[in-house]
């Protein structure tokens, strides 16, 4: 199962890592606690939209890039975890029947 949490926490972990930053110093930065920050960046907690603004600017990163980035995410998850369909001999196919 794909989870949103669990994606946004990835792209704010690397984000912050990319930056060389602590945790301590970004939850400081966007006013909440470490372990909270640390919750979300693990996909534990859902953040809310206001809490997810306040971390984007304390890692001066765009709220829209994050979603995009998320979103990408989750695209490519669903990709990876979609049903393939096995090709079938056209003499096992199920024929459509029509309820008229």
């Amino acid at each position: 199962m794909i989870l949103f949490r669990q994606e946004l926490g990835d792209v704010l972990r690397a984000e912050r890592v990319q930056q060389g930053r602590t945790l301590r110093e970004v939850a400081a930065e966007a006013k909440l606690s470490l372990g909270y920050l640390s919750e979300i960046e693990r996909g534990e907690k859902e953040a809310s939209s206001e809490l997810l603004s306040a971390v984007c600017r304390a890692l001066d990163v765009p709220l829209s890039m994050t979603l995009s980035l998320v979103s990408e995410r989750v695209a490519a998850a669903e990709q990876l975890t979609a049903p393939v369909p096995l090709p079938l001999p056209a003499d096992r196919r199920v024929p459509v029947v029509s309820a008229a």
